[in-house]
């Protein structure tokens, strides 16, 4: 591909260069960062994307971002607790991932964040399946859960606190497992650097880590491992 073709796939505006060859080459559309966007700019941006695949993914909306991309685009499904709006393809293909995307959460308060990852491994093509509140003070519940993490492609782990919960994951499977920490968490845990910290220095081989409350750079890992 030469540099004029390339430069036919990025649609300039005054505040963005919209990028769709993103994905020739990174196997999905680009992905909407409401954060520090005025919703104004986000739903021109969204405009774009719609005209071009139909379809967009906005993370990290705020009320007012979700606002007013669901009332322009009325067939958009907002998820509130992940803070993240989808406007899917009409009709919406099947999962083209070889298997199932299992999101593990350690707790209750880690849900904002397995709800980003969800819609956006869902976004990218993948069968989401969950399993919430399984976290090491009652370990009893993930243990009568191997089953279920056995039969997963890929599983991503959202912990905070100490962050235990993917070690113990990751010595129960054989499929990669993806970490994620949380901010969730007393003063100890330092913002979600303690669970950070945990995670790194997991004993248990396979498990990789991304930064803390990033759902959605678990899910693009996920999806990519999941496609290959």
């Amino acid at each position: 591909m030469n540099l004029k073709d390339v430069d036919g796939l990025i649609e300039r505006l005054a505040f963005a260069s919209i990028d769709h060859l993103r994905p020739q080459t990174q196997g999905h559309q680009e992905v909407i960062l409401c954060q520090g966007k005025t919703p104004e700019q986000t739903v021109a941006i969204a405009e774009r994307l719609v005209a071009k695949s139909g379809s967009f993914l906005a993370t990290r909306a705020e009320p007012a971002h979700r606002d007013v991309l669901a009332t322009r685009f009325p067939g958009a499904q907002v998820n509130e607790l992940g803070r993240v709006v989808y406007l899917a393809p009409d009709p919406e293909p099947a999962p083209t991932g070889r298997g199932t995307v299992l999101i593990v959460t350690a707790g209750t308060g880690d849900l904002p964040v397995a709800e980003e990852a969800a819609v956006t491994a869902r976004a990218f093509g993948n069968q989401v399946e969950r399993l919430t509140d399984v976290g090491v003070a009652g370990i009893h519940r993930i243990l009568t859960q191997t089953e279920a993490l056995r039969s997963a492609s890929v599983i991503i782990v959202i912990a905070g606190m100490e962050g235990a919960l993917p070690s113990v994951v990751g010595g129960l499977v054989r499929c990669p497992v993806i970490a994620v920490p949380t901010s969730i968490g007393y003063g100890a845990s330092f913002g979600g650097v303690a669970a950070l910290l945990g995670m790194l220095n997991s004993c248990a081989s396979g498990v990789t880590v991304v930064n803390i409350d990033n759902g959605f750079g678990a899910a693009a890992a996920a999806s990519r491992i999941n496609h290959t």
